[in-house]
């Protein structure tokens, strides 16, 4: 069963930048496009951007294009989401999702928490 853990939360001041990382094992991580999404208390589970399997074509939210990167390292079976121009609303924990099928993801991180204060 393919496993993803997250890696690189923390606390930052806004307009500073963190870069998360996404291990993933137990799986064919080429043939995964992999997700970014995010929670904040009280509110809803949001997207945040998606890299594909084959293509390495990339997708962002609006409230993160402009700011934020995805980028996938296939040696080294990881994503990562490169987060420039924090703001205080970006606090939230980030999770990472693998997927095969538009359907249905594979797999879940646990998450990682970041906090950028004003």
């Amino acid at each position: 069963q393919v496993q993803l853990v997250e890696s690189g939360g923390g606390l930052v001041q806004a307009g500073g930048s963190l870069t998360l990382s996404c291990a993933v094992s137990g799986g064919t991580f080429t043939r995964y496009t992999m997700d970014w999404f995010r929670q904040a208390p009280g509110k809803e589970r949001e997207f945040v951007a998606r890299i594909n399997q084959n293509s390495g074509n990339t997708y962002y939210s609006v409230s993160v294009k402009g700011r934020f990167t995805i980028s996938r390292d296939n040696a080294k079976n990881t994503v990562y989401l490169q987060m420039n121009s924090l703001k205080p609303e970006d606090t939230a924990v980030y999770y990472c999702a693998a997927a095969r099928v538009l359907t249905r993801y594979d797999s879940w991180g646990q998450g990682t928490q970041v906090t950028v204060s004003s």
